[in-house]
């Protein structure tokens, strides 16, 4: 074992125990798939996967797909933020896209015009309450509220009952999913006003994410809640001995995580200027993958925010590439399985080789 004596005080320090972020190791493994699908574009197809190999390109990179790259994970990644402090706590959540199912279905419902080329609303909810043309805040409102309510209802169940959290929040995931369905008798509910639509429109989605992102990212690393989540996540007996109150604490991330998948499906439906109840299925499921590719560990008490941005990164990266290389989408859902599982395998050999050391 390799020793140094330049340890503070003359403490000797095992130099091969220094190690850098994970988040670096995300990042070069993001910098290698890129690499890997730029090779096998310009082999195989002739063509660059994310730089402008046009003479008359005005931009050293493909803007267009970098956009859609970032597009097609952000609101996901907006619930994957969610997801983060949930299983960095040591649970899981499984309702997450339902939520967003319901609260997409509800918000839209709220966010309704009264009048379709000088005819009534022919999909309209509530034409006898006159709730058309509402103030954009109402919608918003009552759809992140729904997932609020949601959230605290998986948490109090998770804190106060003991049950596992992957079966507490399957039944809310299940609950939820059919809230969504009787909510219009299954009916897609559609027409929003121009305020609602304007949330999902162009960049927007992405500048939520990386908003929200910065956002905990930040209370994860400088708050108490931070440090309680990391925690309860490494030991949770240890920190009700120090006085912290994981069941408050859990209601609270589960809260949280709600909202978030709150927040997603209100963007979701703004974009797609419709709301199904559909919406949302495997929703969870991606988030997880984004998280645990990310670094976060599923056992707990390791992880960030940034490793999952990382981690969506390279999600978008390998979905637009899997469609670059013009691969059938049967093809892509079988990749990305065993990624994920790779991914999981990943974390539980980082534990074990974490835990060899100490």
């Amino acid at each position: 074992m390799a020793q140094a004596d330049q340890g503070v005080g003359g403490v000797a320090y095992d130099t091969s125990r220094r190690t850098w972020p994970n988040e670096l190791n995300i990042l070069f493994a993001l910098v290698l798939i890129v690499v890997i699908f730029e090779t096998l574009g310009r082999v195989f197809l002739g063509e660059s996967f994310l730089l402008n190999s046009q003479p008359e390109a005005k931009t050293f990179f493909n803007e267009l797909r970098l956009q859609v790259i970032i597009l097609q994970v952000a609101i996901v990644g907006i619930i994957a933020l969610g997801a983060t402090q949930v299983i960095i706590t040591g649970g899981i959540d499984l309702s997450a896209g339902s939520i967003v199912g319901a609260t997409a279905m509800i918000a839209m419902s709220f966010a309704q015009v009264a009048v379709v080329n000088g005819n009534p609303n022919p999909k309209a909810i509530f034409p006898e309450l006159g709730w058309l043309d509402l103030p954009v805040i109402i919608p918003v409102v009552v759809g992140i509220s729904c997932g609020v309510i949601a959230g605290m209802v998986n948490g109090a169940i998770i804190a106060y009952t003991r049950i596992p959290p992957f079966i507490a929040t399957l039944g809310m995931m299940v609950s939820a999913r059919g809230l969504s369905k009787w909510w219009s008798k299954g009916n897609p509910i559609s027409f929003p006003t121009e305020s609602f639509a304007a949330i999902g429109k162009g960049m927007w989605p992405v500048v939520i994410f990386v908003v929200l992102a910065v956002l905990f990212q930040l209370i994860l690393s400088y708050t108490k809640y931070g440090k309680h989540c990391y925690a309860i996540g490494s030991n949770e007996d240890a920190s009700r001995t120090v006085g912290i109150k994981v069941e408050n604490h859990k209601i609270l991330v589960y809260t949280i995580a709600g909202a978030l998948a709150s927040v997603a499906a209100i963007v979701l439906s703004s974009k797609n200027l419709t709301a199904q109840a559909g919406m949302g299925v495997t929703y969870e499921l991606q988030a997880i993958a984004m998280t645990v590719i990310g670094g976060v560990s599923l056992s707990g008490g390791r992880g960030s925010i940034i490793g999952t941005v990382l981690g969506a990164l390279i999600f978008g990266v390998i979905i637009s590439g899997f469609t670059f290389m013009k691969l059938d989408a049967y093809y892509q859902e079988m990749v990305m399985g065993v990624i994920i599982v790779a991914a999981v395998v990943l974390d539980q050999w980082r534990q074990r080789r974490s835990a060899s050391r100490s």
